[in-house]
């Protein structure tokens, strides 16, 4: 089997506390660009709105789109340009549901910017369109998804190891989705449904990482005898070392193509999804793990406490 990093012997638990501080920066950093920008960017799916996508048969600016659909009492829409100037995301907010039968708006829009710009020609690739009331029930069900995902990774890991990998791990999880998210923010993507599919895959990416090297320390144990300490989580990192570069850069290879050449409508998925990889790669080497033998090296402490009072009491 191909492997790399062969006999690696990298003390990755001594840099572990590094690796802390610059998570914490990291997400709170995120934190303080979604109270500048007074929170997420909300696409569609939770906000609410008529999302309409048009292919042009030339560039135009998108200054003129602006305009033209200003013109027809659409002044607050989104305008996000792609392809050069020849394909347009359009987003604009509605403050209620669409009555039935309520014309659709996108041949409206056409028809305006064909005013705007004489002679030009549009292709409607795309309209959706999601009520408020709707965009709401789908944000609740969506952080629940993510709630409940995280608490059954716990479960699981709890039940197959031990409570402080579990424990461990579920707080690793919990970063990864945090450091994506503030990601999210600082590149000012938008909040739609594939996105939050691609947070749901990134958890079950990352845990299936963090089992891996687990998986390795619990064999160390068994021949063992003894707990796991800093030297026996560094020899399993570095045992699944190859493993773990060689499956991630895979894994990103495959999806600098889809973020390269997929289109706008998977561009955001693929962008949190890719960031996730390398972020769960990062975080099953030093937080994961790291957090995970904190964890036991105090309640170890804890024992031996224990164990002095008790002697203290019996002399």
């Amino acid at each position: 089997m191909f492997q790399i990093l062969v006999g690696s012997k990298i003390p990755f638990m001594k840099y572990r506390r590094h690796a802390y501080i610059l998570s914490a920066l990291i997400i709170l950093a995120g934190a303080a660009s979604l109270i500048v920008k007074g929170g997420f960017r909300l696409g569609v799916d939770f906000a609410g709105g008529i999302l309409v996508e048009y292919r042009f048969d030339r560039v135009i600016q998108a200054d003129d789109l602006r305009a033209a659909l200003s013109g027809g009492g659409w002044a607050g829409a989104e305008i996000q340009a792609s392809e050069g100037g020849r394909t347009f995301l359009i987003r604009i907010p509605v403050p209620d549901e669409r009555q039935a039968g309520e014309q659709s708006p996108s041949a409206q829009m056409l028809r305006l910017v064909k005013e705007k710009v004489p002679g030009i020609e549009g292709e409607l690739l795309r309209e959706e369109f999601v009520g408020p009331r709707v965009g709401r029930e789908l944000r609740g069900k969506a952080f629940w998804a993510v709630l409940i995902s995280l608490l059954l990774i716990l479960t699981y890991v709890t039940i197959r190891y031990e409570f402080k990998y579990g424990l461990g791990g579920i707080i690793a999880l919990a970063h990864d989705v945090l450091v994506v998210m503030a990601f999210l923010s600082f590149m000012n993507k938008e909040i739609t449904i594939p996105v939050i599919a691609a947070l749901l895959t990134v958890a079950g990416y990352s845990i299936n990482d963090k089992i891996v090297v687990f998986d390795r320390v619990r064999e160390r144990k068994k021949g063992s005898g003894r707990q796991a300490d800093a030297a026996m989580i560094d020899l399993s990192l570095n045992q699944t070392l190859s493993r773990t570069i060689i499956t991630g850069v895979c894994v990103i290879l495959t999806l600098e193509t889809l973020l390269l050449m997929g289109g706008a409508v998977i561009h955001d998925f693929a962008f949190a999804i890719l960031v996730g990889v390398l972020v769960g790669t990062y975080s099953s080497i030093f937080i994961g793990s790291g957090i995970s033998l904190d964890l036991i090296l105090a309640a170890e402490d804890r024992r031996l406490e224990r164990e002095e009072r008790a002697a203290k009491l019996k002399a």
